[in-house]
């Protein structure tokens, strides 16, 4: 079993997407599959190592590692047999041209809004056209998994046939005994890579408006990326100095701290195929507040059972207000929202997928003669 993706949790751009291989990765391994998982070299982990019994192998950069993908496949040096999962956030792998091993393709969600965002408009156009039109086409006969209803219903705007498109859910990590409570006074987390798609300006500008009925509004920010320095400057601009705190990466004690003591978790992205970081929340009994046209998030985010879901920023503010003045309100969705995560694991998850995989190479049925 090969995955192809291009980032590892190692990676400092790694998240939800890198978690979710992982743990479907080892989760197979655990059952006696051989796995290799490939993405691209960082310079912060070792280029070949083994770990949960599941055997990395980082090659290529940021850019390169496509092309060192289908190099490595065609040469057969990432093997000949078993089946291939390619991961396509935005830029496909194409391994179903670079061999011949059955390929199952693993998409988290379609990147339609955020190509402007993150490129000009001819790189937007060219990423466009490489997801929506080129990959179908190399892929029209693979099956597909997405991990959200949404995202089925995405990819079958670009052509892949929902009846070729199995949704299979995140689970949820399992939490950290968390050091701290909840906090006395209002306190607001967003999770996440600091990128432009995940527009953590929208939640400064909503604390910026919020701190003159609560003074002593606090907003912790956890997460890193290149997008951090433009972040730092609009905190200082909104004079956010002494309620804003931009905490980088941080360990998974104290994710699970943050989580805890926040009032409301904030999720103000573009786009998710899920939303992972709802469901740490939930475990926390933390209810999250999103956007409904955010993709995954709106299942992932049960409107007014497990949070809010808003259209526009200045919902966004309003329901940020109402989160943050109505204590009952909070504990009910925060309680719901910890009920509904225990639903999700990761037992499942390996399960579905390995059921995907089965069906991908299992040999076709040999007609009956007439």
């Amino acid at each position: 079993m090969l995955f192809l993706t291009a980032r590892d949790l190692t990676n400092p751009e790694g998240g939800g997407s890198e978690l979710y291989v992982e743990s479907v990765a080892a989760g197979m391994a655990a059952g006696g599959a051989a796995v290799t998982y490939f993405c691209a070299d960082h310079g912060l982990a070792p280029r070949d190592e083994v770990k949960n019994g599941v055997h990395y192998v980082r090659r290529g950069g940021r850019h390169t590692v496509y092309l060192r993908a289908a190099l490595l496949l065609l040469t057969g040096r990432l093997g000949r047999r078993g089946s291939i999962v390619e991961v396509h956030n935005g830029v496909p792998f194409l391994a179903r041209l670079w061999s011949r091993r059955p390929v199952v393709v693993l998409v988290h969600h379609v990147h339609r809004e955020q190509w402007s965002v993150v490129f000009g408009p001819l790189g937007a156009r060219i990423g466009w056209w490489l997801e929506s039109r080129l990959a179908p086409r190399v892929n029209r006969r693979c099956p597909y998994v997405a991990v959200s209803e949404v995202t089925k219903a995405e990819l079958a705007t670009m052509g892949v046939a929902p009846e070729r498109t199995d949704v299979v859910y995140n689970g949820t990590p399992e939490p950290l005994p968390p050091a701290v409570g909840r906090s006395d006074g209002p306190r607001v987390v967003v999770l996440g890579r600091v990128v432009p798609h995940k527009r953590v300006e929208i939640v400064l500008r909503a604390v910026a408006e919020l701190r003159r009925q609560w003074p002593t509004l606090r907003c912790d920010v956890a997460g890193d990326g290149y997008w951090m320095p433009h972040v730092q400057e609009l905190v200082a601009e909104l004079g956010l100095d002494d309620a804003v705190t931009l905490h980088g990466w941080v360990s998974e004690q104290t994710k699970a701290d943050l989580l805890a003591q926040a009032w409301v978790h904030a999720v103000p992205s573009l786009k998710e195929g899920w939303g992972l970081s709802v469901m740490e929340a939930a475990t926390h009994g933390t209810p999250s507040l999103a956007f409904r046209g955010a993709g995954g998030l709106a299942e992932s985010v049960q409107h007014r059972r497990t949070g809010l879901l808003v259209d526009d920023e200045v919902e966004f503010r309003a329901a940020l207000q109402l989160l943050l003045a109505d204590h009952d309100l909070r504990a009910q969705l925060g309680d719901q929202a910890r009920t509904r995560a225990a639903e999700f694991t990761w037992t499942a998850t390996t399960r579905a997928f390995e059921r995907v995989l089965d069906a991908a190479t299992a040999p076709l049925p040999v007609p009956t003669p007439a």
